[in-house]
């Protein structure tokens, strides 16, 4: 199965958006909040556990027994937990922005070495989804990047 089409997805808004991000002024990355009350910092640290909670799962179902069970993060309100317990909304800009960017690169990098064996093992989320393929995991990811930066872009536009 070919990944291609998700790993240069993150790879080309990693490029894309890591000098706006850059020139954002503190204003923006810290006050202006999305429906989930969350600024542009809180936002791209949750991209960040997303991203490292992305390449846990990844790696476990490539030698744990399927289905495995993992903890889901992003269940019960906990991904606003790692968000506060982190404090992103104080964390150092520039940092956050190269760990941002970094904790992708790296994604990309297990995505690209995962055993095509593996693909159809599954995760048991905890979700209403049910259990979710390895395979479906990786797939699903673009959106979610997507989802995150397009949430970002109205951040910003709504500060202009």
């Amino acid at each position: 199965m070919d990944f291609s089409n998700v790993t240069a997805g993150i790879l080309q808004g990693l490029n894309n958006w890591e000098p706006i991000l850059e020139k954002l002024d503190t204003n923006t990355i810290t006050n202006n909040r999305n429906s989930q009350n969350r600024t542009i910092k809180q936002i791209l640290g949750h991209m960040v556990d997303s991203a490292s909670n992305n390449t846990h799962r990844i790696i476990h179902l490539q030698y744990q027994k399927s289905p495995f069970n993992f903890p889901n993060y992003a269940s019960n309100g906990n991904n606003d937990r790692w968000i506060a317990i982190q404090n992103y909304q104080h964390e150092n800009w520039s940092d956050l922005i190269q760990l941002w960017k970094y904790s992708h690169k790296h994604l990309v990098h297990v995505i690209n070495k995962v055993n095509l064996k593996t693909l159809d093992n599954e995760w048991i989320s905890g979700s209403e989804d049910g259990n979710i393929k390895l395979k479906n995991m990786i797939t699903d990811f673009i959106r979610h990047f997507n989802l995150h930066l397009g949430e970002i872009k109205e951040l910003i536009e709504s500060d202009n």
